[in-house]
């Protein structure tokens, strides 16, 4: 988008070991907005074929009996390739949760919804299925409308609340979101000094046709992936993230995603 490039910007590369002989996850960085150069978007492309991904509560959100493990589970670390943060919480997104055959909130016609089928799929799209999803659905995440479908950006992306709650009331923070491209394989982005349209349109030029935004704010924006088998060698998608490369391998208040490679 700006010329001359940084080294490596735009160029996808591998985070860590082969499945199946390719990589399951790749991730780049590049400059979005010419009016705004010191800002760097990162994106993932997660390859559904070779990684599946799942669902966890944390130990606050969604409100629960605190029972969960609230991190990723340490028997599945040896197939863990990465983590993200999830959505609002329950009570600002007004959205549904289900997860491991349990409906922490009921689901709402009209909101973007993560999905993850039993079949392997994964999806984002606006749910229609009611309040409790049918058994062909291992987990729904929602929050708010769709900023991306039919890869085009949604006509209400304002920067106003209804995007969520800002620190200081600012217009552009750190926020993230996640997208499906045209042959079903998933994409995050992030950046900091972002507008829901901004986000929105760095998911469209990484390929998404269909998007939902996740949760916002420097605190709570996280996406970490692994450059080997058990959890080695941890980095940040963008190395300014608030949060530590090992978050989600203890006990976090927050839901989140793990993505691990396929058998």
């Amino acid at each position: 988008m700006i010329s001359p490039a940084l080294p490596g910007e735009g160029v996808w590369h591998g985070t860590g070991p082969l499945v199946a002989g390719g990589p399951p996850v790749l991730v780049t960085t590049f400059r979005p907005d010419s009016n705004y150069p010191q800002m760097i978007a990162g994106v993932a492309w997660i390859d559904v074929s070779r990684a599946s991904v799942s669902l966890y509560p944390g130990r606050y959100e969604p409100p629960n009996d605190g029972a969960q493990l609230a991190e990723v589970p340490p028997v599945f670390r040896a197939r863990l390739l990465a983590t993200f943060n999830s959505g609002f919480k329950l009570e600002d997104s007004d959205g549904g949760f289900f997860a491991g055959g349990r409906s922490y909130a009921p689901l709402r016609d009209g909101q973007a919804t993560l999905i993850a089928y039993t079949n392997g799929r994964v999806d984002v799209r606006e749910w229609a299925g009611g309040p409790v999803p049918g058994p062909d659905v291992v987990f729904a995440r929602q929050n708010l409308p769709l900023i991306v479908s039919g890869g085009r950006l949604s006509p209400n992306l304002s920067d106003g609340p209804e995007w969520g709650q800002t620190l200081g009331n600012a217009v552009r923070v750190w926020r993230s979101a996640v997208g499906v491209d045209a042959h079903g394989d998933l994409l995050y982005a992030a950046a900091d000094l972002q507008t829901a349209g901004s986000i929105a349109q760095i998911l469209q030029r990484a390929g998404a046709v269909r998007a939902m935004e996740l949760d916002i704010n420097s605190e709570w924006v996280t996406f970490n992936f692994y450059g080997g088998w058990d959890a080695a060698s941890p980095a940040k998608l963008l190395p300014d993230m608030t949060r530590d490369a090992m978050r989600y391998l203890s006990p976090d208040d927050r839901d989140f995603f793990a993505v691990f490679a396929r058998p």
